[in-house]
């Protein structure tokens, strides 16, 4: 039996939990669960918002990026794209993954894959605010089929990040894919000036979740946000940022087009399975949601969020920094132009 129908739930670290086998059905149900007690609870308002972050005054030269982890036989040509529709998120990213070359046209036997997810917020996946951790699972699973070495899940969420990774399920998720949790900690972050930059100027990055990593993926949802308009891809990356980054929000349109180019994926998953059209980014209702089914694979995150906006009914004028990151060398606007594989994936 494979990998995706019969998983090993791994033990907690410091936890003398006998491994059991366990089917995906198992795994849906146990975050079905989760999400249940969540909303039926008030625990939520107990998790602090990490108001601070690392500490901005680190030592050390300052790194001029994260690094470019795209397809080098892209370089200088137009990226690609599937767009599958269905509910399944699982099956929509490997019908996707393979109408693109399949998951081995990205990964090769002994890359050490860091999969970039949105872990936020302190919410259940049920409300959309978060990487779903199905499709996390999905994604981590084909990238240790095809021979990953390492598989690391990353993000500096603004609730506490244990209670993020827990309860949106995505830590459940990269214990059953044998991926490992990169966690937020001083020690990883290091400052960063990104050439000609006007706001990335010696500030702190994750940079130590990127020691030896040779292929980057992100994940993100399909949100509403009440600031930028939009939150997909691009601003996905706003978690790799430490320090006080909220002072950005005053420029949020300038410092994601920035991050555009701050780390460059191998590509990159957006999910519009179920979009949150209002109240975003945090959300709170199932009201918030709308059956988009839609999950888009691109190896050029411009462009994905260029067709996420569609998702959400909203034009490139309504969310200037997909403009500005395409304007700045990140990708292409025009998601058209990638002549975009379109999958009706049940």
């Amino acid at each position: 039996m494979s990998g995706r129908d019969r998983l090993k739930r791994r033990p907690r670290p410091g936890l003398e939990t006998p491994e059991r086998e366990w089917t995906r059905r198992d795994f849906i149900k146990r975050i079905a669960s989760a999400s249940a007690v969540a909303l039926g609870g008030c625990g939520l308002a107990a998790v602090l918002l990490d108001s601070t972050g690392p500490p901005a005054e680190l030592a050390g030269k300052a790194l001029p990026g994260l690094g470019d982890f795209s397809l080098p036989e892209l370089a200088g040509r137009p990226g690609r794209m599937a767009v599958a529709r269905g509910t399944d998120r699982a099956r929509l990213f490997t019908r996707a993954i393979a109408a693109l070359g399949g998951i081995e046209a990205f990964i090769k036997p002994g890359d050490r894959v860091l999969i970039k997810v949105n872990a936020a917020f302190a919410t259940p996946a049920s409300l959309g605010a978060t990487t779903h951790p199905e499709l996390l699972l999905a994604v981590a699973e084909l990238c240790r089929k095809a021979g990953a070495e390492r598989v690391l899940v990353a993000d500096n969420p603004i609730h506490n990040p244990e209670s993020c990774f827990e309860l949106s399920g995505l830590a459940e998720a990269a214990r059953a894919a044998g991926a490992k949790l990169v966690l937020p900690r001083a020690e990883l972050f290091r400052p960063a000036t990104l050439p000609g930059a006007r706001l990335i100027v010696n500030w702190p990055v994750m940079a130590g979740a990127f020691a030896g990593v040779t292929k980057l993926v992100a994940v993100a949802p399909v949100k509403d946000h009440h600031r930028a308009e939009a939150s997909m891809i691009l601003k996905n990356f706003y978690g790799l940022l430490g320090g006080r980054r909220n002072v950005f929000h005053q420029d949020i349109n300038g410092i994601i087009a920035e991050l555009a180019l701050l780390a460059r994926p191998s590509f990159v998953v957006l999910d519009g399975v179920a979009s949150m059209m209002t109240n975003g980014p945090t959300g709170g209702s199932l009201s918030d949601l709308a059956a988009t089914n839609t999950l888009i694979v691109s190896t050029d995150p411009v462009a994905a969020d260029a067709f996420g906006l569609t998702l959400l009914g909203r034009a490139l004028q309504d969310v200037p920094y997909v403009r500005l990151a395409a304007e700045a060398g990140a990708g292409s606007a025009d998601f058209a132009a990638l002549s975009p594989v379109m999958l009706d994936a049940g």
